[in-house]
């Protein structure tokens, strides 16, 4: 047996496993590629012979109107040379030359269903000079209750299509992106970027909900779900909407948000051009004889979206959900999840304001898909004070509880069974579907009803507090 330090709330739980447990770590199971270079010299390259479209410096022009639209706090780093803060001022710098006026740029940050992004958060990953440049009316954020929400109708495929009308309308409209992994649709950036950062919670619908997600082929966070083919019909029918072919600046990122590569142009061709290097990073590859019967993870109490994701109960689910989605092809069928999880039932209320009464009124229903398919959940969703308190107040969307809801509920789904060890409150845990224990060992030994008294373990310990994540293959 050997001891091993999970995640647990804002400290370390130490465990013990036995000696065949594969643990995954950064710098030891994997690294990054190296960089291909300095992200300047990067980005440099990329935006002077862009993929498929004319470098911004020959389409700008005097009165011509650009809107640069970057990812929100969510993703991404804020270091010195994290992307955005070296592409932002490029890209700028590119419109300037080309003869734009810097009172016709605008910034628009994408937050999606995210609650939207602060001055101080933007000052954070964007820098204080740049962001005292734009504020306060050159630098936005996308509201999806918006007067500038576009109403598109459908794509080819059925989904929704909703997008921001101010950069829909820009003469010269641009997406900072990060291709960096992703359980939903393999990476973020490229269409993801558009279709989910610039949307409204109608066109979310479409695909952050169980006719997507509890398909099969939503685990294994590959570029081939039918969430992937979702996002680019949604965003091949905005650019028709729109009349023109979006700019994009993605960069390839690494474990800590470092620049890999970065390649720009039409979004079709930076995707292409993108996946091959974040397939190399992001897809590790164990060498395990036989799949794995348990994973076992541990949850931080603050991570991702925000304060409390691991003691608020949804987001907690999410995010054992989105990690199983990561290993999935490390798994047998009817594996078991183990997570060791603070989950005492704070919501967060400051940012999360829906959450709780989404969570109760999920409790009177027998799914999870049945419940997010009843008209409590639509009323909750559209409930108006929520809606408000989201385009005013810095505060979740009430349509992304419903989205954490159906990512999280794959567990259920695909497992043959979802413990939750060391909860404060384990009732919150049994209210998502989960067993409770009290430790990994007494989860362990229930657990061999489903996967014998010996099972095969992947320990995945710091896949929440140690960067950005990866996708493990046998």
């Amino acid at each position: 047996m050997r001891d091993v330090l999970l995640d647990y709330g804002q400290g370390k739980l130490r465990v013990e496993v036995p000696d065949s447990t594969i643990i995954v770590r950064y710098g030891e199971t994997y690294t990054d590629p190296e960089p291909l270079g300095e992200p300047a010299d990067l980005t440099r390259k990329a935006l002077d012979a862009p993929l498929g479209l004319p470098p911004l410096k020959d389409v700008a022009g005097p009165g011509k109107k650009a809107v640069i639209a970057f990812p929100d706090r969510v993703k991404g780093g804020g270091h010195a040379k994290a992307h955005r803060r070296v592409a932002v001022p490029m890209v700028i710098g590119d419109l300037l030359a080309g003869g734009c006026r810097e009172e016709d740029i605008s910034l628009l940050c994408a937050p999606g269903l995210h609650r939207h992004n602060t001055v101080e958060e933007w000052s954070g990953y964007l820098g204080t000079d740049l962001v005292r440049r734009f504020w306060p009316d050159r630098i936005l954020n996308h509201d999806a209750e918006g007067p500038e929400l576009a109403e598109l109708g459908t794509d080819a495929m059925g989904n929704v299509v909703q997008s921001n009308r101010r950069f829909m309308d820009a003469d010269i409209p641009v997406l900072i992106g990060h291709c960096s992994g992703n359980p939903y649709g393999g990476y973020s950036g490229g269409y993801k970027m558009l279709v989910t950062g610039l949307a409204g919670w109608r066109s979310i619908a479409s695909h952050h909900t169980p006719k997507t997600m509890h398909r099969e082929d939503w685990l294994g966070a590959s570029t081939k779900q039918h969430m992937r083919h979702q996002f680019r019909s949604i965003g091949v029918a905005i650019e028709t909407a729109a009349g023109k072919r979006f700019f994009a600046v993605d960069a390839v990122v690494g474990q800590r948000s470092q620049v890999l590569d970065v390649q720009a142009g039409s979004l079709d061709l930076v995707e292409k051009a993108t996946w091959p290097l974040a397939d190399r990073r992001t897809v590790v590859a164990l060498g395990m004889q036989e799949p794995a019967d348990v994973l076992l993870i541990g949850l931080p109490r603050d991570f991702h979206y925000g304060p409390g994701m691991g003691t608020n109960p949804i987001l907690m689910s999410l995010a054992i959900g989105g990690q199983l989605s990561r290993c999935w092809h490390a798994m047998r069928p009817g594996c078991v999840v183990i997570a060791v999880a603070p989950c005492d039932g704070w919501f967060n209320p400051h940012w999360f304001p829906s959450y709780e009464r989404t969570y109760e009124a999920m409790q009177r229903y027998s799914t999870a898909a049945e419940f997010l398919a009843s008209d409590e959940a639509m009323a909750i969703t559209l409930d108006s004070d929520y809606r408000f308190s989201y385009s005013q107040r810095f505060t979740y969307h009430p349509f992304h509880a419903m989205s954490m809801i159906a990512g999280g509920s794959v567990v259920q789904k695909w497992t043959s069974a979802g413990y939750v060890v060391g909860a404060k409150v384990p009732g919150y845990a049994r209210g998502m579907g989960y067993r409770t224990a009290a430790t990994v060992e007494e989860a362990l030994k229930d657990a061999a009803r489903f996967v014998g008294d010996s099972p095969r373990i992947l320990c995945t310990p710091e896949c929440f507090s140690g960067g950005v994540g990866v996708h493990l293959q046998r």
